[in-house]
C-alpha cells in the first residue's frame, strides 16, 4: 500500500479544507509529524484510517466533526493510494447534522457517503476515475480484501496508534496466530483443522445416533419383555458402549426364547378354559327361558287387572263423548248467538268511549240529539273562518313591528363588537410587521455577535503573538550606550530579532479598536431587538394574543354582513310604524267625517245608529267566537274536533241500538235448539263441546282399552305360559354367576395367550431391528476413533502432539522464525548487539497452545526474558524491529500482500539519545528498499534528521498544515 494524497475538511481539530501530498511527502521514504501538544498530528493517521475502513483507530468516544468548522462545510475526507497495483480513491462523508437549505437557523441529519473509484486506461492510454461502488459495506470489503487486513489488524501492523504500538509484542499465541495468519495465507491448515473437527462432529453425531437406536431399542424390548423374563439381566448400558454390540445381541435373543416357552404354556390353559365356558352357556340360556316364560305369566296377570279396575272410569268417557257429539250439532245456532253477544259488547264499548270525550251537556243525548249538535257546531266553524282574514292582518302587523325592533337592538350590539375587531385588526398588522422586524433584529444581532466574537479572537491573537515576541520589540529599541530597560545593561551582545508576521503595538492597537467597534455594534443591535420585542409584545396584547390577521380579517367582515342585515331588518320599522300611523291617521279621518256628517246630515242619524249597532254587533260576535281562545285558529279546531266527536257519538248511539235488537234475536233461536237437543241452556250445551282433536282421543283411548283386554287374556290361555307357571321359580342369578365366572377365566387365559403372543412377535421383530443396529454401529466406533485421534494431532489436543502445537501454528511457527530473523538484523543495531528476540515453541502452561511465543534474549545476563520486562524505550524499538522484519517478510512471501508503508505514533520520547540516533540509523536505511515511514514525534532531534516534515499547528479557529523541508526552513 502506498499513498498519494490526502484531502480533508472540518474534521477534529481542522476547521477548513487541508491537503497533503504523500508522494512529495514521502520522497526521502521518511517522513515526520510535529507540533504542539493537541494539534491534531494522530487526527492524521486516523483519517487515513477512517478513509479506509470508515471508522478512526479507536471508536470509543469518537467525534469526528470539527467545532470550529463553518456550520456548511461538511465533513469530508478523499483518500488517493494504490493497493495490490490498484489505484484507488476514497472518498467518505460521515453522519452530520447540516443547516437547511430553505429554513435558516434549522438544522437537518445528514446521511453518511461513500465512494470508491478506480483509475483506469484505455487502449488510447487515456485514464479516468470509474466508479466501483458508492455502498458502505461493499467498500469495506473492497478494501479489506485488497490489503489482506482488517481495520484492528491494520492499526496492529501498519498504522501504530499511539500508547498501541507494542500491542503485537505482547500479544499472545492466539491473537498472534490470527494476524500472521490472515498476513501469510496459511488459512489453508487452519480448515484442514476445522475440516477433521467438523468431520468429528458429524461422526460423533452419527454415532451417537446409532447409539441412541440401540439404547431405543434395548429399551423398548425391556418394555415388550415385562418383568415375567426379567429383562433387566445383562441388558446393555449406555456408560458401558461394549455391551451395544455382541452381547446386546446375545441377549435379546434369550429374551425371545423365554418368550416361546411361556406362549406355549398360555394356549394350553386356554383351551381347558373354552370347553368349560360352552357347557356353562347351555345351562344357562336353559335357566334364562324358564325364567323369561315365568315373567310373562305374571305381567300379563296384573296388567289384565289393572284393565278391569278402570272400567267405570272408560264407562263415564263414553257418556261424555256422546253427549260432545250431540253438541256439536247445535253449533251454528250457538256459534250465531255468541257473536250477536261480542258485537253488542263492543258498541257498547264505543259509544261509552265516545261519550266520555262529550261535554257534560251532550253525554245523555241519544243519537238524532248528538247530530243535531254536530250540525250546529259545524255552523259555528264557518262563522269563526270568515273572522280568520281580520286576524291575520292584524297578527302579521305586530309581528313586522317586533322584528324591526330586535333587529335594532342586535345592530347596536354587533356596531360594539365590529369596533372591536377593528381595533384588534389594526394591532395584529401592526404586530406581524414588528415580528418580521423582530426577526431581522435577531439576524443582526447574530451577525454582529460573530464580528464581535471574530474581532476578539483577532485581538487576543494578536496580544498573544506580540506578548511571545515583546523580547524582540524590546530588543529593536536598544541602542549601544544606553541601559537595558529589563536587565540594565549597557552593552548588548545579542539582542533578540523579530519573528517574520510578528505584530507591532499598532496592529494591537487597530485589533482593540476593531473589537471596540464591534462590541459597540452588538450593544446597538441588542438593544434595537428588545425595543422591538417590546413593541411587539404591545401590539400582541392589543390584538388579543397570537390569533392571524386572516382570521381577524375574516371575523371583521363577517360581523360587518351580519350589521348590515340587522340594519336592513330594522329599516322594516318605519315602514310599519307609518302604516300604523296612517291607519291611525285614517281612523282619525274616518271619525271626523262621521261627526261632519252627523251635523250637515241629520237625517241620517238613524242610519249611522244602525250601523252602529251592527258594528257592535260583529264586535259581540268575533268576542262569542273566540269563546276564551287565544286566536280563531284554535277556536275553529276546537270546533272541529267538537263536531267530530258529536258525529261519531251519534254512529255509536245507532250501532248499539242495532246490536241490541240482534242480540234479542240470536238468544231466543239457542234457547229453542238446545232444549230439543236435551240441554238445559245455551251454556250448557257450549260447555258440553269438544274439538275435533279431543273426540278423537277419547274414541281412540275407548278403542285401545277394549283391544288390550282382548289380547291379554288371549294370552294367559297360551300352553306354554300355563306349563311354566306351574314349574318352580327359575334360578337365573346362580346360572349367570357361574356364567361369569367361566367367562372370566376364558378371557384372562384369552389374553395371556394373545399376550404371550405378541410378546414373541414384538421380540422377534425388535431383535432382527437391534441386531441391524448393532452392525451399523460397529463400523462407526471405528471411524469415530480414527478421525478423533487425527484431530486431536492436528489441533494440538492429542498427547502424541508433545509440543501442543496446532497444524497452523506449526507452519506460522516457521514464518515467525523468518520474521524474528528479519527483526533481529535491526534489532542488534538497535539495541547495541544486546537484545535478540527468540521464537519458542515450548509447551504453554495449563494446556494452552503453544508454538507462538515471543522471548527477548539479553546478552548482559545470557537469560531470555518475557517481552513484558521490557522498559519502555525497550519496548519500543523492539516493536519497531518486529514490525519493520514482519514487513519484510510478508512482503517477500510469495503471495503475500506488499507492506510498504508504516506509520508511528509517538514513543521516540522513551529513548536515550544514542538510542535514538541507533533507531533512526535504521530508519534511514528503509530509503534503500523503496519503503515508508512516517513517524509522529516532539522530539527536537527527529527534526533535525528527517528533512520532509508536516508541521500541525494549532490556533483558537482551529489547526493548520504546513510542508516544510529542512531547505524551506
Amino acid at each position: 500500500m502506498r499513498l498519494h494524497s490526502l484531502h480533508l475538511q472540518a474534521f477534529g481539530p481542522f476547521a477548513d479544507r487541508h491537503s497533503i501530498d504523500f508522494d512529495a511527502l514521502t520522497t526521502d521514504g521518511l517522513f515526520l509529524l510535529h507540533g504542539d501538544t493537541g494539534a491534531g498530528k494522530s487526527t492524521l493517521f486516523a483519517v487515513i484510517c477512517f478513509a479506509l475502513y470508515g471508522s478512526p483507530p479507536r471508536e470509543r468516544n469518537a467525534r469526528l466533526r470539527s467545532d470550529h468548522a463553518p456550520a456548511d462545510l461538511l465533513t469530508e475526507v478523499t483518500l488517493e493510494t494504490t493497493i495490490a497495483g490498484k489505484r484507488l480513491q476514497i472518498r467518505r462523508v460521515p453522519a452530520q447534522r447540516k443547516p437547511h437549505s430553505r429554513r435558516p437557523g434549522e438544522f437537518v441529519d445528514h446521511k453518511p457517503e461513500t465512494d470508491l473509484k478506480q483509475w483506469t486506461e484505455d487502449e488510447h492510454g487515456q485514464g479516468r476515475w470509474e466508479g466501483i461502488s458508492s455502498s458502505h459495506r461493499e467498500a469495506g470489503k473492497e478494501i479489506e480484501a485488497l490489503l489482506g487486513l482488517n481495520r484492528q489488524q491494520f492499526c496492529q501492523v501498519v498504522l501504530l496508534p499511539q500508547n498501541d504500538f507494542t500491542k503485537f509484542l505482547r500479544a499472545d499465541a492466539s491473537e498472534r496466530r490470527i494476524l500472521l495468519g490472515t498476513l501469510f495465507g496459511t488459512r489453508r491448515f487452519g480448515r484442514i483443522e476445522e475440516f477433521l473437527a467438523e468431520r468429528k462432529t458429524a461422526t460423533a453425531k452419527r454415532r451417537d445416533e446409532a447409539r441412541a437406536d440401540v439404547m431405543r431399542l434395548a429399551e423398548r424390548i425391556q418394555q415388550a419383555a415385562g418383568d415375567e423374563l426379567d429383562p433387566a439381566t445383562d441388558a446393555p448400558r449406555p456408560d458401558d458402549p461394549a455391551t451395544l454390540t455382541d452381547q446386546a445381541r446375545s441377549w435379546a435373543a434369550a429374551l425371545h426364547q423365554q418368550a416361546i416357552t411361556l406362549q406355549q404354556a398360555a394356549t394350553a390353559d386356554t383351551e381347558s378354559a373354552r370347553r368349560l365356558l360352552d357347557d356353562c352357556r347351555t345351562t344357562e340360556q336353559r335357566t334364562r327361558d324358564l325364567h323369561r316364560l315365568q315373567q310373562t305369566h305374571h305381567t300379563t296377570t296384573q296388567e289384565l287387572a289393572q284393565l278391569d279396575e278402570r272400567t267405570d272410569h272408560y264407562t263415564q268417557l263414553s257418556d261424555h263423548h256422546h253427549r260432545a257429539h250431540t253438541a256439536r250439532q247445535l253449533q251454528t245456532v250457538l256459534d250465531d248467538a255468541h257473536t250477536a253477544d261480542r258485537n253488542h259488547t263492543r258498541t257498547l264499548a264505543a259509544d261509552t268511549n265516545a261519550r266520555a270525550l262529550l261535554p257534560v251537556e251532550h253525554a245523555s243525548q241519544d243519537a238524532n240529539g248528538l247530530a243535531e249538535a254536530a250540525q250546529e257546531v259545524r255552523g259555528n266553524i264557518g262563522a269563526a273562518q270568515a273572522l280568520l282574514p281580520d286576524e291575520a292582518a292584524l297578527q302579521q302587523l305586530t309581528e313586522r313591528l317586533q322584528a324591526a325592533r330586535t333587529a335594532q337592538e342586535a345592530g347596536r350590539e354587533l356596531t360594539v363588537t365590529l369596533n372591536t375587531v377593528t381595533t384588534q385588526c389594526k394591532a395584529a398588522a401592526r404586530r406581524d410587521d414588528l415580528l418580521i422586524q423582530v426577526a431581522t433584529a435577531e439576524e443582526a444581532l447574530a451577525k454582529a455577535t460573530g464580528i464581535l466574537n471574530q474581532a476578539a479572537a483577532t485581538y487576543i491573537d494578536i496580544r498573544r503573538r506580540r506578548t511571545d515576541g515583546i523580547v524582540a520589540e524590546l530588543a529593536s529599541r536598544l541602542k549601544d550606550g544606553e541601559s537595558c530597560p529589563v536587565c540594565g545593561s549597557a552593552t548588548h551582545p545579542a539582542p533578540a530579532t523579530p519573528q517574520p508576521g510578528q505584530p507591532t503595538a499598532a496592529d494591537e492597537q487597530a485589533a482593540e479598536a476593531a473589537h471596540t467597534t464591534a462590541e459597540q455594534k452588538e450593544k446597538q443591535a441588542n438593544q434595537r431587538l428588545s425595543g422591538l420585542q417590546r413593541e411587539a409584545a404591545e401590539a400582541q396584547g392589543q390584538a388579543g394574543g397570537d390569533t392571524p390577521l386572516t382570521d381577524l380579517t375574516a371575523q371583521h367582515t363577517e360581523l360587518t354582513d351580519r350589521l348590515r342585515q340587522a340594519l336592513a331588518e330594522a329599516a322594516n320599522a318605519g315602514p310599519a310604524e307609518e302604516e300604523l300611523t296612517r291607519l291611525q291617521q285614517q281612523q282619525n279621518d274616518h271619525e271626523h267625517t262621521r261627526n261632519t256628517a252627523q251635523q250637515r246630515l241629520s237625517a241620517l242619524d238613524a242610519t249611522y245608529d244602525s250601523l252602529h249597532t251592527q258594528r257592535e254587533t260583529l264586535c259581540r260576535r268575533l268576542a262569542a267566537a273566540l269563546d276564551q281562545h287565544t286566536t280563531l285558529a284554535d277556536r275553529i279546531t276546537h270546533l272541529n274536533q267538537l263536531a267530530e266527536r258529536l258525529e261519531t257519538a251519534a254512529e255509536c248511539a245507532t250501532d248499539v241500538a242495532r246490536t241490541t235488537a240482534d242480540l234479542n234475536t240470536a238468544a231466543q233461536r239457542a234457547q229453542q235448539a238446545a232444549q230439543a237437543a236435551g240441554f238445559a241452556s245455551p251454556a250448557e250445551a257450549t260447555s258440553a263441546l269438544l274439538s275435533d282433536d279431543d273426540l278423537a282421543r277419547i274414541s281412540e283411548e275407548l278403542t285401545s282399552w277394549r283391544e288390550q283386554r282382548l289380547v291379554l287374556a288371549a294370552r294367559l290361555d297360551q300352553s306354554d305360559l300355563k306349563n311354566a307357571a306351574a314349574q318352580p321359580p327359575a334360578g337365573l342369578e346362580h346360572a349367570v354367576a357361574e356364567l361369569e365366572k367361566t367367562t372370566t377365566a376364558h378371557s384372562q387365559a384369552t389374553s395371556a395367550q394373545t399376550q404371550a403372543t405378541a410378546r414373541v412377535t414384538a421380540l422377534a421383530a425388535l431383535g432382527a431391528q437391534l441386531d441391524a443396529s448393532t452392525k451399523s454401529l460397529e463400523p462407526l466406533e471405528a471411524a469415530y476413533r480414527t478421525v478423533d485421534h487425527l484431530h486431536g494431532l492436528i489441533s494440538g489436543g492429542s498427547l502424541s502432539n508433545q509440543l501442543r502445537m496446532q497444524l497452523e501454528s506449526y507452519v506460522l511457527a516457521a514464518r515467525l522464525e523468518d520474521v524474528v530473523d528479519a527483526a533481529n538484523t535491526r534489532l542488534t543495531r538497535m539495541s547495541n548487539h544486546r537484545f535478540t528476540l527468540v521464537h519458542s515453541d515450548e509447551r504453554a502452561a495449563r494446556g494452552a497452545k503453544s508454538g507462538l511465543s515471543l522471548k527477548v534474549l539479553d546478552a548482559w545476563s545470557g537469560h531470555q526474558r518475557h517481552t513484558d520486562t521490557l522498559s519502555g524505550g525497550e519496548s519500543f524499538y523492539v516493536s519497531l524491529s518486529l514490525a519493520l522484519g514482519l514487513a519484510d517478510v510478508v512482503t517477500a512471501e510469495a503471495g503475500g500482500q506488499a507492506l510498504d508503508t508504516l506509520f508511528i505514533d509517538e514513543g521516540f520520547g522513551t529513548l536515550d539519545d544514542d538510542t535514538l540516533h541507533q533507531v533512526l540509523d535504521v530508519l534511514d536505511s528503509l530509503r534503500d528498499h523503496d519503503r515508508t515511514v512516517g513517524v509522529i514525534s516532539h522530539v527536537a532531534e527527529m527534526r533535525r534528521r528527517i528533512t520532509q516534515r508536516l508541521h500541525v499547528r494549532k490556533s483558537p479557529i482551529g489547526s493548520t498544515l504546513i510542508h516544510a523541508t529542512e531547505a524551506a526552513e
